[in-house]
């Protein structure tokens, strides 16, 4: 096969009619001309096209979207929660009853977008009319710098000639349908130049705030949608149940309740009413089910659940996904009480489709299909592991992504009678009904208009206050913070000089961004915290690197406890090196040694006061540390706009409002603690989940409830009121905890959370919080899987684990 280079700027010569099936609405709809988007074109000497001076070192791309102050898009109503049907549109049903075997197996294949690059790096035109005419598949992932793509990261432009390239192959060959493409939009369109990447979901969490979680949604959809791509591998709603889990910053958190109001808002963001709303995309809720539970912590390792306690705690989120009408769902990695999740009826037919009544497109995770006879062992060969999933699952589609193995066996096994031909119709049928509702039949290009949109200062602006609310004040011992502009503040750690650090995995590339371009890539898109502090305080910071990323002694290190000496506070920022799965499994949560060793050099050899700002994928055990330092905040990943938000809190201009939204343990052993462990179990992490506060003293009252009896179908209303009693605006979230004292037979669970709201208060105001209780939130799910109400008195809390908590006890009625 030729390496050819595409002039993909230039315009197809004539309109792309859609002529194939008579008796097809959809395939007669004139969806006109590629678009002409100019770009910079690769380097060339004498007409030959150059590759890279230094491979590992992607080109640079030049190209930057317009990124317009602000922008106005067209509203459709979002009161309702719009999601996929059950029954197929009858333009729908037509175009499948058309199709040949060889062209519904093509539609059940997702290839990566490397399957179709040459090695130039940029697209192999042979390539892709052969796998679209021949095997006439139905859907690319993935963006091109991912999998050995020209450029360090795709500008909306370059991004889009992308797709709308391989969409006018697919137009005029094979099937002629149009392909759908979907790509990890986790945080904003993380993977597009210029595109407003919002804090990692995790600190979208401790927000406490869904606001937060439906703005990245929708700005990541609409983003996403400039660059020609439909379809989003996101939100994750999965439970946080192993501290040492790498992908643990991509979730929202540990508790149930909290996970799936913000995949619920997010979702929302995201799809919006996406059947008519062409700057919306498809949701993709994941990973379905159990996936953040690995039994050691490690990437994919098995998880052992109790189907009762699957139920309880992990399928609530993707329940509220489901019910708020997250279109597709991706399966789980791996096993789940060692039945392998992508061959299991259990898991995918009676709980996925049956009990929870989702109706849309179920796609597998990366090489899932080809992993049970290739790594898990559970299928003789390619052939019996497609006949497994195609028998016993609900799959839609395989994200093969590397080869058409599905497509081959597909038509194989339904030619010798061992799968039928409506099993392949029914997935086929959802597929193109999920193409019909994005608008891919009629507007199968990228939205030209929504470009100059990328990278809009409206976008950015919340980010900003994504990543503001999101810092967890945690500690300040005789109110070291917030720093003032007349400390000399000494600065130690390199995530304190980095966008890459406090941004994270899934930012720019799958791994963060690379030793050889650092921060470069990011072009301006975002600030350091030392570029933060500079802005915000108009001084050049006193720094020093000391130790690297993976916290091992670097330059400086041993010039920390002099320069310690003759400042008034040091900061030490305590980070890790991006990563996300298998790639960032570690062993312990203790960090390198010589980070200890160096703040116990300055606490013990100096005066001054320590702050700790925690810059993390996941929670490091501080031993010491924590006494030794007065202040400590919780940073987690705030994202390449987080450089200026983290420096105003620093510097007293925004009084923190960040919640925990997981549990911070002591020690390895806490690592699979949660705060509803069973009430008589120990609990005694770091930090607990719920903990945090401001710089203001804020006061509570008693709380007040209407009723002391609470009884199935009469809720009770619960108030409180929360003085603001200092100096700087407070935005206050306030959680409302519920503590079953006893539950006869089973152990009840220390506290659990029932509702949260955050208000903003003035100084020296006060705002009431209001919510309701139902004897139905206090039920649970027994061994025999039944939901049922133990009578007994129950404890409201608001606020456990801060010192301002206030309790009031009523009373649960079984009827």
């Amino acid at each position: 096969m030729k390496c050819s280079t595409l002039f993909y700027y230039l315009a197809a010569a004539s309109s792309a009619s859609l002529t194939l099936a008579a008796n097809s609405t959809l395939l007669n709809i004139d969806v006109g001309s590629q678009p002409v988007i100019d770009v910079v074109d690769v380097r060339k000497q004498n007409g030959v096209v150059c590759l890279p001076n230094f491979f590992p070192l992607q080109d640079y791309d030049p190209m930057r979207p317009a990124s317009v102050p602000t922008y106005s898009l067209p509203q459709y109503d979002e009161s309702v929660d719009i999601g996929p049907s059950a029954t197929l549109d009858a333009d729908v049903q037509a175009l499948l009853d058309s199709l040949t075997l060889e062209e519904k197996a093509g539609q059940l294949v997702q290839l990566e977008i490397g399957q179709f690059l040459g090695c130039d790096g940029l697209i192999n035109i042979t390539a892709a009319e052969i796998m679209i005419d021949k095997w006439k598949i139905g859907s690319v992932l993935e963006a091109p710098q991912n999998q050995g793509g020209r450029w360090d990261i795709n500008s909306p432009q370059r991004f889009a000639n992308f797709t709308n390239t391989m969409q006018s192959i697919a137009l005029r060959m094979g099937s002629k349908i149009p392909l759908i493409w979907g790509v990890d939009t986790i945080r904003g369109a993380n993977y597009i130049k210029g595109a407003t990447i919002f804090p990692a979901p995790v600190n979208t969490a401790a927000t406490f705030n869904p606001v937060n979680a439906y703005n990245a949604g929708r700005v990541g959809a609409k983003d996403t949608r400039a660059a020609g791509v439909h379809w989003a591998f996101s939100p994750l709603a999965g439970i946080n149940r192993n501290k040492l889990w790498s992908r643990n910053f991509e979730n929202f958190g540990e508790d149930p309740y909290l996970v799936g109001e913000m995949v619920y808002h997010d979702i929302k963001g995201l799809q919006g009413d996406y059947k008519n709303d062409r700057s919306r995309v498809a949701a993709c809720v994941k990973h379905f089910i159990a996936y953040t539970a690995p039994t050691n912590g490690k990437d994919r390792d098995h998880p052992n659940i109790p189907w009762n306690v699957l139920m309880e705690y992990f399928v609530p989120p993707f329940k509220r996904a489901i019910d708020g009408g997250s279109a597709t769902v991706m399966e789980d990695y791996g096993l789940l009480n060692g039945q392998n999740t992508v061959l299991s009826e259990k898991i995918l037919v009676d709980l996925l489709r049956n009990e929870l009544g989702f109706k849309g497109m179920l796609v597998t995770d990366w090489g899932e299909v080809n992993s049970q006879w290739n790594q898990y062992h559970s299928a003789f060969d390619v052939e019996d592991s497609v006949y497994q999933t195609l028998n016993k699952s609900s799959i839609d589609m395989s994200m093969t992504a590397d080869d058409i193995l599905y497509a081959n066996s597909t038509m194989n096994l339904v030619n010798a009678g061992k799968i039928s031909i409506d099993r392949v119709n029914e997935s086929v049928g959802r597929i193109l009904q999920l193409k019909k509702d994005l608008g891919l039949f009629s507007q199968p290009y990228s939205d030209t208009s929504l470009i100059d949109t990328v990278g809009s200062k409206q976008d950015v602006d919340l980010a900003r206050n994504s990543a503001l609310e999101s810092l967890v004040l945690l500690k300040n011992d005789k109110q070291v913070l917030p720093l003032n502009t007349t400390e000399n503040v000494l600065f130690v750690g390199p995530a304190f000089n980095s966008i890459n650090y406090i941004a994270g995995a899934w930012a720019i590339h799958w791994q963060g961004t690379n030793a050889y371009e650092g921060d470069t890539v990011y072009d301006g898109y975002g600030e350091s915290v030392m570029a933060g502090v500079s802005n915000v305080t108009g001084l050049t910071p006193t720094y020093i690197q000391a130790y690297n990323i993976s916290g091992y002694r670097a330059d400086g290190y041993d010039d920390v406890v002099k320069a310690a000496r003759g400042a008034d506070k040091v900061v030490f920022f305590l980070g890790e090196k991006p990563s996300a799965e298998g790639l960032g499994n570690i062993d312990t949560l203790r960090m390198a040694q010589d980070q200890y060793d160096l703040v116990e050099s300055v606490y013990k050899n100096t005066e001054t006061p320590i702050v700790l700002a925690l810059v993390q994928n996941r929670p490091f055990s501080l031993g010491k540390l924590s006494s030794y330092a007065s202040g400590i905040i919780n940073v987690g990943l705030p994202g390449p706009y987080g450089g200026i938000p983290v420096a105003e809190v620093l510097y007293g201009q925004y009084s923190p409002s960040g919640r925990m939204p997981y549990t911070y343990p002591k020690m390895d052993y806490q690592a699979s603690t949660q705060y509803y462990t069973p009430i008589w179990n120990e609990y005694d992490p770091e930090f607990a989940f719920g903990q945090g506060m401001g710089y203001n003293n804020i006061t509570y009252s008693n709380i007040t409830v209407s009723n002391t009896d609470l009884v199935s179908g009469s809720p009770i209303s619960v108030s409180i009121t929360a003085t603001n009693n200092g100096v700087w605006e407070q935005s206050e979230p306030v959680l409302m905890f519920t503590t079953q004292i006893t539950r006869r037979g089973y152990s009840p669970e220390l506290y659990r959370l029932r509702a949260f709201d955050k208000q903003k208060i003035a100084p020296g105001a006060s705002v009431t919080y209001n919510f309701n209780l139902t004897a139905e939130e206090m039920s649970f799910i027994n061994v025999d899987l039944q939901r049922v109400i133990s009578e007994g008195p129950v404890m409201i809390t608001m606020n456990a684990f801060n010192q301002n908590s206030k309790s009031i006890t009523i009373n649960l009625h079984e009827s």
